[in-house]
């Protein structure tokens, strides 16, 4: 028998006042899985955990955790019956208490205490008390505490954000790997799209209250469903162009794409997705002019100016040294996404778009909760 899974919240809505805060927002979270609630501030993601968490009633919708309903029209369980662990941005332990009774707070014997302090890496520091923690071990002290009482999901609430740089890296692949070896089912609210495809299984993408595309994240980042999904993601070029029989054609030249696709379309081209050549260099490239060139060690970004005065970027290991003015071959190595036009967006109308490629798409209206819906 299939188990139920860990979360399935239902056509949630949820306002507060005249603000519409989550608009029939519906997600699942597997058993075992780690699942990313992704979007920008006033998406509604953090309000939506809110309502799986019991902090927030719905307006409208259902809620069930390990297949017993938690919310709904006719049932309602307060937070702390709902077999939920929590994790926050800031880890809320209590300075007073040693790092062992912190996990051990919810009522967990010492065993157990030993065992998830253990699976964090900080069995050497039970008798510590927060303020002699680094900020990551403070947060994985957090984690033990929401492991430790066998709940039915984790619920992390952008854990990393108050964490620099270099740590956040560091401790995020060290909790994705600590939930995993838990076993547990988690969800991970979060505006860092690189945190949210790099750690989870399947990613949730909210906007304006609503669930624009849920899939893995390379479903999501490859074959995203609109423009603004596309840009939210990471940096895109969004051509005109006029797909048919698996190909679409615009000012990069004919490229495989969805076979769903017909007629007037924008094509969205990863820059990683852009090869740049010597010209002369084979089938399927068209000839642009460098006009810029960034480079980072580890890659290098290289603005190309097409014959109709588009520019694209390129991103590449930096391996070939471009400089500006040098005449390059530019050709499409993968196949690319489609998505319908947006009726008012610069691509409108034209065949191949005028001016430089964006990572700022349309956003729509950002809404969230009076008091400030900030995830």
């Amino acid at each position: 028998m299939t188990p139920p899974p860990a979360i399935d919240a239902v056509d949630i809505h949820k306002s507060f006042g005249a603000t519409r805060a989550v608009a029939g927002a519906s997600l699942t979270v597997a058993p075992g899985s780690l699942v990313a609630l992704l979007g920008p501030s006033g998406s509604g993601k953090t309000t939506m955990l809110r309502v799986i968490a019991g902090f927030e009633v719905p307006d409208a919708g259902s809620v069930h955790i390990g297949g017993r309903e938690v919310a709904g029209p006719d049932a309602w369980v307060e937070p702390e019956h709902r077999r939920i662990g929590m994790v926050f941005q800031e880890g809320a332990l209590f300075p007073h208490l040693t790092v062992a009774k912190n996990v051990g707070f919810g009522g967990a014997d010492a065993a157990r205490i030993d065992e998830c302090l253990t699976l964090v890496g900080l069995a050497d520091r039970r008798a510590s008390y927060p303020h002699e923690l680094s900020g990551g071990e403070r947060q994985r002290v957090a984690l033990a505490r929401a492991l430790a009482p066998r709940p039915d999901v984790i619920l992390l609430d952008e854990p990393f954000a108050s964490l620099d740089a270099g740590l956040r890296s560091t401790l995020r692949e060290e909790v994705a790997r600590i939930l995993r070896d838990a076993g547990a089912s988690a969800l991970l609210v979060t505006h860092d799209q690189q945190e949210a495809l790099s750690l989870a299984d399947l990613v949730t993408v909210m906007q304006a209250g609503r669930v624009v595309q849920a899939g893995t994240p390379r479903e999501v980042y490859d074959r995203p469903r609109t423009r603004w999904l596309a840009e939210f993601l990471g940096e895109a070029e969004v051509l005109a162009g006029t797909a048919a029989d698996g190909v679409v054609d615009c000012e990069l030249g004919r490229l495989a794409t969805d076979p769903a696709h017909r007629g007037p379309v924008e094509v969205v081209v990863r820059p990683e997705s852009i090869v740049l050549g010597p010209t002369g260099g084979g089938p399927g490239a068209v000839v642009g002019r460098v006009v810029a060139r960034s480079y980072y060690g580890h890659d290098q970004v290289v603005q190309v100016e097409l014959g109709s005065g588009r520019r694209v970027r390129s991103r590449s290991t930096g391996a070939e040294p471009w400089e500006v003015g040098d005449e390059v071959a530019v050709r499409v190595d993968r196949p690319v996404a489609t998505v319908a036009p947006d009726p008012d967006g610069p691509t409108a109308g034209a065949t191949a778009g005028p001016t430089a490629g964006s990572t700022d798409g349309p956003s729509g209206p950002s809404v969230g909760p009076a008091t400030g819906d900030a995830a």
